[in-house]
């Protein structure tokens, strides 16, 4: 068994680089070639032919490594608590905030008057009404973990990148709280069951209890910190704090009527929020910290492209609501992030590009659609086309936002190095 789990790991990550390799030549960011290794060893491609060593053969075998995927968003969103110091937040903070929220609820009601629209058309069978408008809710989310790793392989920098991860944190809290929302009226219209406090205060008890305990876990990894000296242990620390905060964020307990739970990507950007404006040499560590990641991060996306499921492509009405779905989500994050940018007086290049990095969806909108699946044959659609929409969202959501960030200026296209002639005489 360990055997076959170290030979799998050392497979995706072998897949994942030589793909990289594969995709440079077509202008496709590195993340794209890692999710197209993930669907070719996965499951559905060679993983059907059943040969240890050459794929995964089941999603059973790549689920039993979901545990390295949550240490990996673990990281990515430490990463993006990097993007809240406070000397950075006095310049963005106010518009950052604007976007995020507006964009989120422009996206949902986008998504929800379209697919409601059609829940009338196709009828209650093909698309239940509650189902289009948990989907609605699943909209708002976007992917972190494409964004990040677009920015960091081009070495972004510029206004819209300084906006742009700051929205992609706030989104994702937004997000929960319209899902929360949605998925209690959706609740109430299956079941007959109307709870206030399933729909309200759930919802925010997450996000507050969240960020408590990762500005308690930034607290102390900082005050941790002052007891070492050397750059190799300090980074330790680090590490040790983060996978203190992976396996906390999966306690789950009751106050009286209220459930408890934490989100993992909020408590680990409070945390890297926290330790990045109270630690002196927070940032040094921080760019340590990024470059022992790279081979987590490629396994991360390699295991979310096995993932990906295929199946959804032998229901035409899946597709058929799927294509829908994505319409309705592009046009709203494009345009609710372009109408927020402009009413909170950004650059024009912002209000043009910006609303592009914001489409890609995966890890967060999958959980939810799980949590979906407890409403019966409704959560089995919305389950289906999250996945639909997700397969085409993570293979082409980071080339559009490579290519937004250039077209904005933020991504400087590289200057073709001169051959330099070799003196007469030499080989």
């Amino acid at each position: 068994m360990e055997m076959a789990t170290l030979l799998g790991l050392s497979i995706a990550l072998m897949a994942g680089l030589f793909m990289s390799r594969v995709v440079k030549p077509l202008k496709l960011p590195a993340v794209t070639g890692y999710l197209i290794a993930g669907i070719l060893i996965g499951p559905y491609c060679l993983g059907r032919l059943g040969i240890t060593g050459v794929g995964f053969t089941s999603v059973d075998e790549v689920t039993s490594l979901s545990i390295l995927n949550d240490v990996a968003l673990g990281f990515i969103a430490f990463a993006i608590g990097d993007e809240f110091r406070l000397e950075q937040l006095k310049h963005t903070g106010k518009q950052a905030t604007i976007i995020g929220i507006f964009q989120a609820v422009a996206t949902t009601l986008v998504v929800d008057g379209a697919l409601i629209g059609l829940h009338f058309i196709l009828g209650e069978e093909r698309l239940p009404l509650s189902s289009a408008i948990i989907l609605g809710a699943i909209a708002s989310a976007t992917a972190p973990a494409a964004t990040l790793m677009v920015v960091r392989q081009y070495k972004a920098k510029g206004r819209l990148t300084n906006l742009l991860l700051p929205i992609v944190a706030l989104d994702d809290a937004v997000g929960l709280i319209i899902f929360a929302v949605s998925f209690g009226v959706a609740k109430a219209l299956v079941h007959g069951e109307f709870s206030l406090v399933s729909i309200l205060v759930d919802p925010l008890a997450e996000i507050v209890f969240s960020l408590v305990l990762g500005a308690i876990l930034g607290w102390f990894l900082s005050f941790s910190e002052k007891f070492f000296h050397s750059r190799s242990k300090r980074q330790a620390i680090v590490i040790t704090a983060i996978f203190l905060a992976v396996a906390l964020s999966k306690l789950k307990f009751s106050i009286g009527p209220v459930h408890i739970g934490f989100s993992p990507l909020l408590v680990c950007m409070m945390l890297g929020t926290i330790f990045c404006n109270v630690c002196d040499f927070s940032a040094n560590l921080m760019e340590k910290t990024d470059r022992w990641t790279t081979p987590l991060f490629i396994l991360f996306f390699v295991l979310s492209g096995a993932e990906l499921e295929f199946s959804v492509f032998s229901d035409l009405s899946i597709i058929g609501i799927g294509v829908i779905y994505i319409i309705a989500r592009s046009l709203g994050k494009y345009f609710g992030a372009g109408i927020s940018a402009k009413v909170s007086k950004c650059e024009p290049h912002i209000q043009k590009y910006l609303g592009i990095t914001l489409l890609p969806q995966a890890g967060v909108a999958l959980g939810m659609s799980i949590t979906a699946m407890s409403i019966g044959e409704s959560g089995i659609i919305i389950r289906n086309i999250v996945l639909f929409g997700v397969l085409i969202y993570e293979l082409f959501g980071p080339t559009l936002t490579k290519i937004a960030l250039t077209k904005a200026g933020d991504i400087s296209p590289k200057p073709e190095t001169e051959k330099v002639p070799l003196p007469k005489g030499r080989v």
